[in-house]
């Protein structure tokens, strides 16, 4: 059986390139799947922190039932508007619950820096909701990840032939 090439086997985002991107990223599309098999799918902030990928779930979300329970995990980051400069990571794996107390302290300072600032009018609530929420942190761990990145291979603007769709009636032939 020939594999297929993939999208990531001409442009990928691997190593150090993909880390410093979730670094920089806001947004994680994570989906897990419930006790009846319905996915569930939302989007989340998180951190990443000497290599790992951290998310904040408030304990009642069906995320941290599903994660708790041992059910899969994708995440999904990505970035673009163009064809052009299209990139992004799909991760495939499990949550893990992270309870160390240290670790758990540099997430809050990792979050505030990444998505408030000093004054901002919502950072306090997000925080003291979250202890009312009892928010749990997880560990996304990867049993694969997979990144591309299009401006990899992006060509530089030159003169081109355009052929379009018979509709487009407003350009000269």
């Amino acid at each position: 059986m020939n594999k297929q090439p993939t999208a990531s086997t001409f442009m990928p985002l691997r190593g150090e390139k993909r880390w410093a991107y979730l670094i920089h990223e806001k947004t994680i599309r994570l989906a897990t799947t419930g006790a009846d098999h319905a996915v569930y799918l939302s989007p989340l902030w998180y951190v990443v922190h000497e290599h790992r990928i951290l998310i904040p779930i408030d304990a009642a979300g069906r995320h941290a039932q599903n994660l708790i329970a041992g059910r899969p995990a994708v995440g999904l980051l990505d970035s673009g508007d163009k064809y052009a400069t299209v990139h992004g990571v799909r991760i495939e794996g499990k949550g893990v619950v992270v309870d160390d107390a240290a670790t758990l302290a540099r997430v809050e300072e990792l979050l505030f820096e990444k998505d408030f600032y000093v004054g901002h009018p919502y950072a306090g609530s997000y925080f003291e909701f979250g202890k009312a929420a009892h928010r749990t942190l997880f560990q996304l761990v990867p049993d694969k990840m997979i990144g591309g990145d299009m401006r990899e291979v992006a060509l530089p603007q030159v003169p081109e032939a355009r052929a379009l769709p018979e509709f487009v009636t407003d350009r000269l032939a």
